[in-house]
């Protein structure tokens, strides 16, 4: 079930009103600005978005939501409310950390009770004031609600680093568009959060509209347009009941790999490489721009595909080559990466998605539409590949798979950084019971309830902030 602002804002007076905790949260008299931003289902993309894959995003119905107050505490503290369990959170941090070196906010963050999630409010507070050179407020107190589960896919921390800078922006009195406040956004997820995501979650929970895919080519982010889905298709979203984390191992290797990936092939390109720092190079490339996903794949089918090897140890890789272009994943000397296979697949990613996209802006068709599920699947058995599938999900995927075009159900993958998380469905707009049917049958198997994402909702950048005036709460202090 989604929310909206206005049963939001009714949610926190209640919480303040029945939670002692809380009793004395915002100031009366002084202004509370609320936003909503939603989650997103990853339709085609995923972790190329890194290598600058175009991807076609969709957001979803559900949403987080955030109310902030600035006051004269001299702290920075946020509350939330656990939708499944009612189990409250806190999280408290001194203000002068809004204006702290990245870094030395995210290791103070690691030291203090509930630093783990409070980094993704704080977060994007911290970039805003810094990067607007806005006076940084005296204090700052919050009350976030997200429907968006967490570790299933679907962007739960870029809409709450969203709804929470724009709640933010509106309390400190200064207007940012929203693909800026979503590449600030990015960069408190990469540098205060601690988590080496792309840059397609925060643009696709600003800037989605309902009902339509955002089209973005991540060079570093571009938004190409929005593209309804066509009226006679539908896409959902099912939970494969297994938790997913950008900041889990796999995920970060399949992307250091990546990028060793592009550094092999720019060396066999005679392209030159700058050592800059330990384990980083820059290199000087005319040719594809810094992004691999520019390299087509017939070039490196057959120019560069011998130039990769395999496997790499990043000891061998380090001592051979000196580093990557990565700011954010480096190179484990004792790890051994897959590199020739991390490196293929946001080459042929790219491509899929700009196939996958040319078909959906054509007529909608039955073989269009079975050639769009080929793409999907492609796309699903390319994650599994490169180490990021999950048997959760490939059972879901099989079950779409073998009910097929004659139950109205063309293609399903898996979404965002793989490793369990969210399957996207693509079929006729009619099927809704029989995706619901095989999620059913899939929490049987799996012992547990699953979610079906199955509706869409307009980004941040959509809705106004709400000032709420002059007060949400309890009684004066």
């Amino acid at each position: 079930m989604s929310q909206n602002l206005s049963s939001f804002v009714d949610w926190v007076g209640e919480l303040l009103r029945d939670e002692p905790a809380l009793a004395d949260w915002f100031d009366a008299g002084t202004a509370v600005y609320a936003a909503r931003a939603p989650g997103r289902l990853d339709v085609m993309g995923g972790i190329a978005d890194y290598s600058g894959s175009m991807v076609l995003q969709m957001p979803i119905a559900e949403a987080a939501c955030c109310a902030v107050q600035c006051n004269d505490s001299g702290a920075f503290e946020a509350a939330t409310v656990e939708p499944d369990t009612g189990q409250m959170r806190q999280f408290r941090a001194p203000i002068a950390l809004l204006a702290a070196e990245h870094g030395e906010a995210r290791a103070a963050l690691a030291e203090l009770a509930g630093g783990d999630w409070g980094g993704y409010v704080l977060g994007p507070v911290a970039v805003l004031v810094q990067q607007t050179g806005i006076a940084a407020p005296h204090g700052m107190r919050l009350v976030l609600r997200s429907d968006v589960p967490p570790g299933k896919g679907v962007s739960s921390s870029a809409a709450i680093e969203l709804a929470t800078a724009r709640a933010a922006a509106a309390a400190l009195g200064c207007e940012v568009d929203g693909h800026r406040l979503a590449l600030w956004c990015q960069q408190a997820e990469n540098r205060v959060a601690g988590a080496p995501c792309g840059v397609m979650d925060q643009l696709a929970s600003a800037l989605g509209r309902a009902g339509e895919l955002l089209a973005l080519r991540c060079q570093p982010a571009e938004v190409l347009g929005h593209w309804p889905i066509p009226e006679a298709w539908g896409v959902w979203g099912i939970d494969s009941g297994v938790r997913h984390a950008v900041t889990g191992s796999d995920y970060a290797s399949v992307r250091a790999a990546a990028f060793m990936g592009y550094r092999c092939i720019a060396r066999a390109a005679g392209l030159t490489a700058e050592p800059i720092a330990p384990g980083r190079v820059r290199i000087d490339d005319p040719r594809w721009g810094g992004y691999v996903a520019n390299v087509s794949p017939s070039e490196f089918e057959t120019r560069y595909r011998q130039a990769v090897p395999e496997r790499m140890t990043g000891r061998a890789f380090l001592d051979e080559l000196h580093g990557t272009t990565d700011e954010l994943v480096p190179i484990d000397p004792r790890t051994s990466y897959a590199v020739r296979q991390a490196v293929a697949h946001p080459i042929y990613e790219h491509l899929r998605v700009r196939l996958f996209a040319a078909l959906l802006r054509g007529p909608a068709e039955l073989e269009a539409a079975r050639l769009l599920g080929e793409l999907m699947y492609q796309s699903h058995a390319s994650y599994s590949a490169c180490g990021l599938g999950a048997e959760a999900t490939d059972r879901l995927v099989q079950r779409v798979y073998q009910a097929g075009p004659d139950a109205g159900l063309y293609g399903a993958k898996i979404t965002g950084g793989g490793c369990g998380g969210t399957v996207a469905v693509l079929g006729r707009r009619d099927v809704d019971a029989q995706v619901r049917r095989i999620a059913g049958n899939h929490a049987r198997e799996m012992g547990e309830p699953v979610r079906v994402f199955a509706g869409s909702s307009d980004g941040a950048a959509a809705e106004p902030v709400r000032c709420i005036a002059p007060r949400v709460g309890s009684q004066p202090r």
